[in-house]
């Protein structure tokens, strides 16, 4: 028998499907549609790696699964070309961004093409064409007119090696999330968008999505609200205030120092003469490390006297005001009300310089004289005024109404998530779309005069500042308000701006009058199915759900969560170790596809573990699926050159009932990205198909049985092998495409056996099994094990003192 022809009927397919226009969606059908979408692909490098096929082809099996069930699937694909990754790439070959951008683009094309996946290329879109980073600019536009997008000098993230600036998120554990290298602070005229105030929408979005509770609580993290009250200090000697946020205002008498963050613009004010030279020093030593480090509870503090006082609203004690390294300028306001006795990070710092440490809550409302660490647990109020012997919890609320009272705070609601940071001081992105004047200002372009197109020539010397500084010509730019000569904007968007909406674009990314079509996105999304990697939780699932939710109050969308459902990829491993190029141990798909074909690569990345936590990779398991693949193209083949002609019953209705029992569990398991085991339950369908041709021969096979067998194999293994599944539904006389035959049903009185096979115990030892009818009556089975010639021979010559039938499952015998 030959070998499945991989090569030959995977081209043939392919061709058939791109000249039928199999994929292409009716997007003005939407009776039970289904958005299912991928995470769009970086087109840094000219190739797939093994990570996107993971990404890719599962998801798109699941599609085709719905698709067969009913559903009109909306399956689209496109690339996140802007961006770093993309930029140094060109640099390192040599070539322009934009030419090196497309000629990968071109080459994952033709790979995605080979994984046969059900992609509409009719609505492939590219976030660094300029008919889809116009909308990006209009949506910047957009933010800044409602008051969402806004310029500051600000303290930022720094990679010296990327030469640019990085968000919050992509330098989380100090270092840059790209190269690794350590990141360091610096003041920076930067845009920023107002995600803070959509902090709660975001918070309230979490619970009406089918999302990973990881992810989600990751997100509620990240966003961080706490509620507590703002507190005034007016500065002692001079004019102003410090502001702080607590969470626990019941501890207010306790406050003996007040710290501020070194980047707070009050620290050279507040800094006395004869303290400048200790606090500037101790500000240039914050500034080189990272707000993980500074906050780290295992790392020592340090601080320096500013060598000034501020006020405690309170009681009217004077409070020395000092600058401190765990203290961040980006949370809350920069400073921090100091309660040693109440606070184990204040205690350790008061501790090391000597500061006074003054108990307020008490277990049980006992002043305890000196501690010997921080009491952080509730209690009873003391040395708190008006508050002595109240409880702490009930506390709060009363000294929040006694700020309000005095005009010295009040209640507020704080979050741990700040502004998105957007700026880039890179060429390969689009580009803000602001002119500075001299005379008007910071001008926005008009909207007819978007795209501002990035311009060809550009130097890239890695010195710190956008490369679009080096074409003059390009930087001069007439204000659009008085037409005088203004400077554009140098610096680009965030990538993540790109990917934060491009969802939207898909049903219509020809559409040159808007960024989407309003009338298809209400009608398609939101997005049913998502998938892509749990890395992006507190990046681009947080930003695409903030932008839904702008454009939602815009009244631009009827709906404000972009994805209603969402799976993340594990993580596919080489002999137990992370895939990297430094290890050496990178698995390259294409000489695999080219040796066995993309079904068999496809179905193997999906045999190999759970989808949902990965799986390690192994040329041993492939070729395990190579000889599965080639056994489900045997038994078709064998069936059809020799086809049953008999109506045997007792084998073919154990054959029925192994069908039903697979399309039972591959439709579970399948509808919830259980691959690895759907494939299982084919293996043991296949299995038993062989076991029937060659117990029986074609003249005894059941023809009715056998045929809708083959025809069931076929259909189920059309979503993961989907070239050799229209080739064996072709091959078993059904014209037109399988992914247009309806997915196979199980019949429940099918699933139940007519006999079933029962352990038998004498005195405790498993001694066989007996057949028997399915729910047959205890006298019934105790006669099938006194005929059985093995069971009978451990019964003979004894008395029979006790039986227990546990009905279709165990006999238990004990015998004398």
């Amino acid at each position: 028998m030959s070998q499945y022809p991989f090569s030959e009927i995977e081209h043939k397919w392919r061709k058939i499907w791109s000249d039928t226009g199999l994929y292409r969606t009716d997007m003005t059908e939407t009776e039970k549609k289904l958005y299912c979408l991928v995470m769009f692909l970086y087109p840094s490098g000219d190739r797939l790696h093994i990570g996107h096929w993971w990404n890719y082809g599962p998801t798109d099996t699941w599609a085709r699964f719905k698709r067969m069930q009913g559903y009109r699937v909306f399956e689209p694909m496109g690339y996140d070309a802007f961006g770093l990754p993309a930029e140094n790439y060109a640099i390192k070959v040599g070539v322009h961004p934009a030419v090196s951008t497309a000629s990968n683009i071109r080459s994952i094309r033709k790979q995605l093409e080979n994984m046969g996946a059900m992609y509409d290329w009719d609505r492939e879109i590219n976030t660094s064409d300029p008919a889809y980073y116009r909308w990006t600019q209009w949506l910047f536009l957009l933010l800044y007119r409602n008051g969402l997008a806004y310029r500051k000098k600000a303290p930022v993230n720094w990679c010296p090696s990327c030469k640019t600036v990085l968000a919050n998120e992509q330098a989380e554990g100090g270092r840059c999330e790209r190269c690794e290298t350590e990141v360091v602070r610096q003041d920076l005229e930067q845009w920023f968008f107002k995600i803070t105030e959509f902090a709660d929408a975001l918070l309230e979005g979490l619970d009406r999505v089918d999302w990973p509770e990881k992810t989600k609580i990751m997100q509620r993290n990240w966003i961080g609200r706490s509620e507590g009250a703002f507190v005034r200090f007016p500065l002692d000697g001079r004019e102003g205030e410090i502001e702080v946020f607590t969470t626990r205002p019941d501890t207010l008498w306790g406050v003996t120092y007040m710290v501020l963050a070194p980047e707070h613009p009050l620290v050279s004010p507040l800094t006395t003469p004869e303290r400048k030279a200790e606090v500037e020093a101790a500000v240039d030593r914050a500034r080189r490390q990272s707000e993980i480090d500074r906050t780290s509870t295992e790392r020592e503090k340090t601080g320096v006297f500013t060598g000034s006082f501020c006020v405690n609203p309170v009681n009217g004690r004077k409070v020395p005001v000092w600058i401190a390294d765990y203290v961040i300028l980006s949370y809350g306001t920069g400073a921090v009300m100091a309660v040693p006795a109440h606070d184990t990070r204040d205690f350790d710092f008061a501790r090391k310089y000597g500061l006074p440490i003054t108990e307020v809550i008490s277990p049980d409302g006992s002043p305890r004289g000196a501690l010997s660490e921080a009491y952080v647990d509730p209690g009873i109020m003391v040395n708190s005024g008006p508050f002595d012997g109240q409880p702490s919890e009930t506390g709060r609320e009363a000294v929040i109404r006694h700020l309000e009272k005095l005009q010295a705070g009040g209640r507020k609601v704080n979050y741990r998530i700040r502004d998105w940071l957007i700026s880039r001081q890179r060429y390969w992105g689009a580009p803000i779309p602001m002119v500075y004047c001299d005379a008007c200002g910071m001008v926005p372009v008009p909207e007819d005069a978007l795209p501002v197109l990035l311009p060809e020539k550009v130097e890239f010397t890695g010195a710190g500042q956008s490369p679009l500084t080096t074409n003059p010509e390009w930087m001069t730019a007439p204000c659009p308000s008085c037409g005088k000569p203004g400077r554009r904007e140098a610096d680009t968007m965030d990538t993540f701006v790109c990917s934060s909406w491009y969802y939207l674009r898909y049903p219509d990314p020809k559409i040159d009058t808007a960024p989407f079509n309003r009338e298809l996105v209400a009608r398609w999304l939101p997005v049913d199915q998502y998938v892509g990697g749990s890395e992006h939780a507190v990046m681009h699932l947080l930003y695409a759900r903030f932008i839904t939710k702008v454009l939602h109050r815009l009244g631009w969308l009827p709906f404000d969560e972009p994805f209603t459902r969402l799976v993340h990829q594990g993580v596919i491993t080489n002999a137990g170790a992370k895939m990297s190029k430094s290890r050496g141990n990178v698995i390259n798909p294409d000489p695999y596809v080219e040796k066995y074909g993309s079904d068999v690569f496809r179905v193997y990345l999906m045999f190999m573990g759970d989808y949902t936590v990965g799986g390690d990779w192994s040329d041993e398991g492939i070729q395990g699926v190579h000889r599965f693949l080639n056994r489900v193209w045997r038994i078709v083949e064998t069936v059809l050159e020799n086809p049953p002609r008999g109506a045997e019953t007792a084998r073919s209705t154990e054959l029925e009932r192994t069908l039903h029992h697979a399309v039972q569990a591959v439709t579970n398991d399948l509808g919830r990205f259980q691959f690895n085991t759907s494939i299982s339950r084919i293996m043991e369908l296949v299995n038993a198909l062989y076991l029937y041709v060659q117990d029986l021969g074609p003249d005894a096979q059941n023809a009715e049985v056998l045929g809708n067998a083959i025809e069931k194999l076929a259909l189920l293994i059309a979503p993961f092998a989907p070239h050799l599944g229209e080739e064996l539904w072709s091959r078993t006389g059904h014209a037109g495409s399988v992914f247009n035959a309806k997915w196979p049903e199980w019949d429940a009185s099918k699933l139940k056996a007519d006999t079933v096979s029962m352990a038998v115990q004498i005195n405790g030892r498993v001694r066989g099994q007996v057949e028997v009818a399915a729910g047959a009556e205890d006298a019934a089975v105790l006669d099938a094990v006194r005929k059985d010639p093995k069971l009978s021979r451990h019964l003979e010559g004894t008395t029979l003192r006790k039986a227990i039938v546990v009905k279709n499952k165990l006999v238990n015998l004990v015998v004398q």
